[in-house]
């Protein structure tokens, strides 16, 4: 009979040694190939289940709200005006991971239940930009606060970007940005 299973260690202070081994406390399991499902592409995952536990602290679900909404929208702010394909899938994976992983269980849970509905748009910064500010106001419209409006987006959460090219977003009518986010051929302001 083998002994426990070992893992080896690295000294992280700046000694340079190599600890060779240390008895590992959970012994290491091999899956048949049979058994390890393969990577699915985002879009043909299903977005359900939450992490977090209900957050029943109004107060501390209030703040976080907020400081998750402004950190959304600057990031949006941000996102590449023409994305290649693989930003484009980062961001769409990132949306598909935070729905996981957002320390509200319920807040979670309700914001998987809306990417099934309005998928991210994630072609252009523009789309992007719109489809947030969509799905915030259906949020805003469930926690009966007001609507934002949406062409005032650079101006509320300023991303430091410096100065935008003009009319960037004024000549976005937010009305488009309903339901599902209309895709925008690139190059078009």
């Amino acid at each position: 009979m083998k002994g426990p299973s070992t893992t080896p260690y690295f000294d992280m202070g700046g000694l340079g040694k190599i600890i060779k081994s240390m008895p590992n406390p959970v012994p290491s399991v091999v899956e048949k190939p049979s058994q390890v499902s393969p990577i699915q592409p985002v879009a043909e995952r299903p977005v359900d289940g939450a992490y977090a536990p209900e957050m029943t602290n109004a107060t501390a679900k209030a703040e976080l709200g907020r400081s998750t909404w402004r950190f959304l929208h600057t990031m949006m702010a941000r996102f590449p005006e023409h994305p290649t394909k693989e930003q484009s899938e980062n961001l769409r994976e990132f949306f598909h991971l935070f729905s996981l992983l957002y320390p509200c269980g319920d807040c979670a849970a309700h914001f998987q239940q809306m990417l099934k509905e309005w998928p991210p748009q994630v072609l252009s910064r523009k789309n992007a930009e719109l489809w947030l500010c969509n799905l915030h106001n259906k949020v805003n419209v469930r926690l009966k606060k007001p609507e934002f409006d949406c062409t005032k987006l650079n101006e509320t959460y300023d991303c430091g970007c410096g100065p935008e090219e003009p009319d960037s977003m004024l000549s976005v009518n937010p009305q488009e940005a309903t339901g599902m986010a209309k895709i925008m051929p690139i190059g078009v302001a």
